[in-house]
């Protein structure tokens, strides 16, 4: 089809129009249209707050390469395996033989896991005493133990207090916090101060869920003595024929509220606080008495080094 010019210029004008209109259209559209919305900004998360604990000793490592087990003194290691279960000595006063007892604990105190008849224990043991300012080899001797019970006893403020010369007085019974059944073993009424059986009832409540072994038997970590009153004590020891000796003294721990006997394994034909020597050995192989050396500090709890059975809370003076 052709087109007159006259035509085409108005088919070119009205076609140019209708570009326009469409234009206007679309710019109204456009400018009509809601506004798209910024995306949200991500809210910063508050920082979590922390709870201030106190910083534990260093503890052991749980599992130490074989290869730190083999560096070190072989003579000293052999001088060890040799005295583990043959010294003879009266560390708390009364004859003993061997150091296999105390081998955890010493352990703890060297900051190793070594097995006591290896070089790396010798090594540790050696780093310890240069610390401590002596001159030996990493072979444990009657002096350095010496030495380590001193430290570890004057962790005890029990202790430091009755270097004293003094007798720390009981607490008020009506101030004490009775523990539930299930807490003393075998059911037995124990009371202690409230904060020190708050504190117990963390620890036995970690040691339960962080070992098998322990959660096993609900006799475990049960305490069978807490606070004893002192006319109470003086009249058992007065019976026993053993005041002022190595089991039962006229100024006992137990009269602060603070010092507790957990229930950590007994030996067969052994009552659980038996200070005869095989139950002593026998109790400081159990997991529950391993798990105490290893963490109980967290918690704010010390031993006494001659019964693994007894520990005490030291958050308040006694």
């Amino acid at each position: 089809m052709r087109f007159k010019p006259s035509e085409a210029l108005r088919f070119l004008g009205g076609l140019a129009a209708t570009v326009a209109v469409l234009g206007l259209i679309a710019l109204r559209v456009t400018s009509c249209a809601p506004a798209r919305a910024p995306p949200p900004q991500a809210v910063p998360s508050p920082a979590p707050v922390a709870t201030p604990t106190p910083a534990p000793p260093p503890a052991p490592p749980p599992a130490e390469a074989v290869t730190a087990c083999t560096t070190g003194s072989a003579a000293a290691a052999l001088a060890n395996a040799a005295s583990l279960q043959t010294l003879g000595w009266a560390p708390f006063g009364r004859t003993e033989t061997g150091w296999e007892t105390y081998a955890p604990l010493i352990g703890r105190e060297i900051h190793t896991g070594c097995p006591p008849q290896t070089p790396g224990f010798a090594n540790a043991l050696q780093d310890w005493e240069r610390a401590q300012g002596l001159s030996g080899d990493g072979t444990l001797t009657v002096a350095v133990f010496n030495r380590m019970k001193g430290v570890i006893q004057l962790r005890r403020p029990f202790v430091r207090v009755s270097a004293q010369k003094i007798c720390p007085a009981a607490p008020a019974e009506s101030t004490l916090a009775l523990a539930s059944p299930g807490e003393g073993f075998g059911g037995k009424a124990i009371e202690l101060r409230p904060a020190a059986l708050a504190a117990y009832r963390r620890m036995a409540a970690a040691a339960r869920a962080e070992d098998p072994r322990i959660a096993a038997d609900p006799n475990n970590l049960t305490i069978f003595s807490g606070f004893r009153s002192p006319a109470a004590d003086a009249a058992r020891c007065a019976a026993e024929h053993n005041c002022n000796g190595l089991v039962r003294a006229t100024c006992s721990a137990h009269r602060t509220g603070l010092a507790m006997d957990l229930y950590v394994g007994q030996a067969p034909g052994f009552g659980p606080d038996s200070s005869a020597d095989a139950n002593r050995l026998f109790i400081s192989r159990t997991p529950d008495y391993r798990w105490l050396v290893a963490h109980a500090d967290r918690f704010g709890f010390v031993p006494y080094p001659f019964e693994p059975w007894h520990w005490e809370w030291t958050g308040e003076a006694p």
